[in-house]
């Protein structure tokens, strides 16, 4: 059956040009092929002032618990110039055992093994006891407002609860069993303003040159690491990102000067308790001769762990048995829609390998793709009827 062939399913899905926020036919099409294997399905649209209005998926095969929930996205970046791809961004074609399109690795791909995989296990075990979910947005890649986050809150007024989540992010950096991310670092972003005051460069004494302050600031920033780490996540990390005067003309002291700063962090901080450190270190260097302000982006991007247990075992050891290799946990990377779904139940993330991700010509290979469907069968086989 094409509904049980990840391959099939991966190509139909790239065929979507479902660039964030367009749906394209990507949910439409999982709809259809959960629906019919069984699969009791909803399509939610969700708005919000200002940010456009996203479709989501949401299905569901059993009544009874436990009750696992696999998570992903069909939204997409955009190709960039398609005139540089090898093939067509969105014509997911098959080249030598590698499949290319934009979504191939991140995560059509991934999608496509979920769906495969559970249509394989509920086919073949009509009665298993237990439930299977699917949360599939079209928001990931974009603000991430009306995607998975609502979602998850609409399921739950339902009365959804769910016992643990895998979320098919292309997890592995260079071969399939290479890693699980078992958690995310949290995202703060400051925006640093230093005032002066304008003058003549050749009379510095009239006036106040805003760069010897934000230097001054920085250094204070940059000076001490944040903390050491913690048991499973690396030092918190502070990056400068931008750093401007708007001054066109060397003979001028400008009167403003702007940075922007982002830091992953682990979870030895919140974002008020490392924003408050931040103003505290700013202050300290500024003292009485530096003016400043410093802003916080609003943040839902928060560092979270699940702890290695039964589930993360159960995992691993379904990895290793297809791939020979022991993954790692990690909590490395960037943020991912976990941060939202472990609110409501233990996550952990495993998917394909993710070197090309964002780039021209992604891609994924065939054998990985059907290597990833039958890790998941696994998982399903030793989740609802452990030995």
């Amino acid at each position: 059956m094409t509904s049980a062939d990840p391959v099939a399913l991966a190509e139909t899905l790239i065929r979507c040009p479902s660039v964030t926020p367009d749906e394209a036919g990507a949910l439409a099409f999982c709809e259809k092929v959960l629906a019919e294997a069984g699969f009791a399905t909803e399509r939610v649209t969700f708005s919000t002032p200002g940010t456009p209005d996203v479709e989501n998926l949401y299905a569901r095969c059993g009544t009874g618990a436990p009750y696992l929930l696999f998570a992903g996205h069909t939204d997409v970046v955009p190709p960039g110039d398609a005139g540089r791809w090898r093939h067509d961004p969105f014509s997911g074609t098959i080249e030598d055992g590698v499949l290319y399109g934009r979504g191939a690795c991140d995560m059509k791909g991934g999608v496509a093994a979920m769906l495969a995989a559970a249509i394989r296990f509920v086919m073949a075990n009509p009665g298993f006891g237990g439930s299977i979910g699917f949360l599939l947005t079209g928001d990931e890649e974009g603000p991430a407002v009306n995607g998975t986050v609502k979602l998850l809150e609409w399921a739950k007024a339902r009365g959804e609860r769910f016992d643990h989540c895998i979320l098919g992010e292309p997890t592995n950096p260079k071969h399939l069993g290479d890693m699980i991310k078992i958690g995310r670092r949290g995202s703060l972003t400051g925006h640093l303003t230093v005032h002066g005051r304008q003058g003549h460069v050749a009379y510095p004494h009239l006036a106040d040159n805003p760069v010897h302050g934000m230097v001054r600031l920085i250094s204070a920033l940059l000076a001490e690491p944040l903390d050491a780490g913690t048991a499973h996540f690396a030092p918190s990390n502070l990056e400068m990102t931008t750093f401007d005067v708007g001054n066109p003309a060397s003979n001028v002291i400008p009167a403003e000067a702007r940075a922007t700063f982002n830091i992953r962090f682990n979870d030895t901080w919140l974002p008020a308790t490392l924003a408050a450190e931040i103003e505290r270190r700013l202050a300290a260097a500024a003292g009485n001769a530096v003016r400043y302000e410093v802003a916080f982006a609003p943040t839902n991007a928060t560092a979270f762990v699940t702890e290695p247990g039964d589930f993360v075992t159960l995992v691993q050891d379904a990895v290793e048995a297809h791939t020979g290799r022991r993954p790692a946990l990690s909590t490395t990377g960037g943020t991912s829609d976990a941060r939202f779904i472990k609110d409501h139940c233990p996550v952990i993330e495993y998917g394909l390998v993710g070197e090309t991700m964002h780039q021209v010509d992604e891609c994924a290979r065939v054998s990985d793709i059907e290597a990833l469907t039958a890790i998941y069968e696994t998982v399903l086989g030793r989740y609802f009827m452990p030995s």
